[in-house]
């Protein structure tokens, strides 16, 4: 389990990576944050010319019931797997 200061942390460094991460990845950064701090998605589906709106939409989506901690925790264990790799 991670602690909200190491959510923290970890938030603050992904704005440090010098390297994009590729899409794939961001995506599932997007969604756990969102499901770490919001909770389970919110709000109806965006259209299919909404290309990047819809995509972090089900990215937050395919996490629906992960808890917060889990979330998180899942969170930080990616950023660190990024933070390697820059």
């Amino acid at each position: 389990m991670a602690t909200t200061e190491e959510f923290e942390a970890a938030v603050a460094k992904v704005k440090t990576f010098t390297k994009d991460p590729g899409n794939v990845k961001k995506l599932a950064l997007y969604g756990l944050y969102k499901q770490a701090t919001v909770g389970d998605v919110t709000g109806k589906k965006p259209g299919v010319l909404k290309v990047a709106d819809r995509a972090k939409w089900e990215a937050w989506a395919s996490l629906e019931g992960v808890s917060a901690q889990d979330a998180r925790a899942d969170y930080v264990q990616l950023v660190e797997e990024i933070a390697q790799q820059q």
